[in-house]
């Protein structure tokens, strides 16, 4: 039952067969239903003919009752006694009393000796006159019962319909028909459901392992091959896409696309570590060099340079720290932040630029210029555009704070040689310098502008670059307003 044919194949058994078992129990009730309608109808008729020669005066020797075996008769009188009953009936039940020997009524006034001329001149059987009795017309009553006719003893279903003779003694008469027809077709239908039954449930549970095992083949493929990259950790492979357009075919396509995003995030994270260990060798290495050279000639130590390595090497550790915290879901804070006074701190903090910074803030009203987010992220990426505009402006730097679609911008610009249109979508990703800023002394590590996108993304902006003009660049960090 660990397999998903076992279950899918075990649960349509299942909800086959109670769906059978329901439809046929209901297709039993409705057919015995039928057929017993159709006995009491037979036996309504067989008792409203008796009924009528009743009526019509015909004495109850004479009553003519039809096949005795086919519809047994019993006839009552208003005190329950047996007045009439038809030929070899030798016990009944189900008609309220299971006496079969005949107990006539006392005579009538009038009738006497009337009635025995009337017996002896209507050998005939026509001397009662048609016009003073009455069969009642109400729906008869039925019931179930037996009967023993000749040694027979049968099921039957009666109908009870009373009549009242010309002397105004009203009479009932319980006329049967047999319901061996009902149970000979209702044993058969059961018999015939109940040997369908097996074969039925056999031949769904057949179909659906096999539908399920047709159906799951590309799971199985999928599985497969999942099991195959991971054991060879070759994240190039990728799962086969089945040709329909099933569920199956897009868990196909979703497991290629995640792939796909984990390779490139994989080889990222490869180029990362590659890229960061060539950054980070490069101060060790100088740091090394110019700690052995003051070890072995103390005159020539380089203090100025050591420092300066040793502040590199600090501040590339930091911006790891950072991607590394980023990369691991970092969530910003929840600070309410004013966006303006955050840029004029972060520019009176930065004495040693090389060229003044002008700050320009714009404020329509009071708070149009706040934001949501960490203060010491979007410290730093204020600190990494003014960086990047120092490292290549010739002789102005610009920063502008101003509200905009429902946000702040932070617009710094710089006069310096700009950027192609061509590496403007480049410049973000982490350790990429353009060539003229390759330079140890100039160009940094490469991971300021990677790091300002990275936070301005998670803080729910943007950060893009244009030209500023005939020469420099422009670069718009776009923060939504507080949440």
């Amino acid at each position: 039952m660990r397999s998903v044919r076992a279950r899918a194949a075990l649960g349509a058994t299942v909800v086959v067969a109670l769906a059978l078992v329901a439809a046929g129990l209901a297709a039993l009730l409705v057919l015995r239903a039928n057929l017993t309608d159709q006995a009491g109808l037979q036996a309504e008729v067989a008792a409203r003919e008796t009924a009528g020669q009743l009526a019509l005066d015909v004495p109850y020797d004479r009553l003519e009752t039809g096949d005795e075996e086919d519809h047994p008769v019993q006839v009552t009188d208003e005190d329950g006694r047996v007045v009439a009953v038809s030929k070899d009936l030798e016990a009944i039940s189900g008609t309220g009393t299971d006496r079969v020997t005949p107990q006539p009524p006392p005579a009538a006034p009038g009738k006497g000796d009337d009635d025995g001329d009337r017996d002896d001149d209507d050998d005939d059987g026509a001397g009662a006159d048609p016009g003073r009795g009455e069969v009642s017309t109400d729906e008869p009553d039925f019931s179930n019962g037996t009967a023993t006719v000749d040694g027979d003893r049968a099921d039957y279903r009666f109908a009870s319909v009373e009549a009242t003779d010309s002397a105004g003694l009203t009479l009932t008469v319980h006329a049967g028909a047999p319901l061996a027809a009902e149970q000979r077709a209702v044993a058969s239908v059961r018999a015939a459901m109940l040997a369908a039954l097996p074969v039925v449930l056999l031949v769904v549970a057949g179909v659906t392992w096999l539908v399920t095992r047709r159906a799951l083949r590309p799971v199985e493929d999928i599985r497969r091959e999942m099991a195959a990259i991971t054991a060879s950790e070759d994240l190039s492979r990728r799962v086969p896409e089945p040709a329909s357009r099933d569920e199956v075919a897009r868990l196909a396509r979703t497991t290629n696309e995640t792939l796909t995003a984990l390779e490139s995030s994989v080889d990222r994270q490869r180029r990362f570590v590659a890229d960061a260990s060539h950054e980070l060798r490069s101060p060790i290495a100088s740091l090394r060099t110019q700690l052995e050279v003051g070890a072995a000639h103390p005159e020539l130590l380089d203090v100025q340079g050591a420092v300066a390595d040793t502040v590199r090497l600090q501040v590339l550790a930091a911006d790891l720290l950072l991607l590394a915290r980023l990369d691991a879901g970092e969530r910003p804070g929840n600070a309410r932040l004013e966006l303006g006074a955050l840029v004029r701190e972060e520019v009176s903090q930065r004495t040693g630029d090389r060229i003044p910074v002008a700050v320009v803030v714009s404020a329509p009203e009071p708070g149009g210029l706040e934001v949501t987010g960490s203060r010491g992220q979007l410290a730093r990426v204020i600190g990494n555009l003014l960086d990047n505009a120092q490292r290549h402006a010739v002789s102005s730097v610009t920063v502008e704070v101003r509200a905009e679609r429902g946000g702040a911008v932070v617009v710094v610009t710089d006069d310096g040689a700009g950027v192609p249109e061509a590496e403007r979508t480049r410049i973000f990703e982490r350790f990429v310098r353009l060539d003229d800023a390759r330079a140890r002394d100039d160009g940094g590590a490469g991971l300021g502008l990677a790091i300002a996108r990275d936070v301005a993304t998670r803080h729910g902006g943007r950060l893009t670059v244009t030209g500023a003009g005939e020469r420099g660049a422009r670069f718009e960090l776009w923060l939504p307003g507080p949440r």
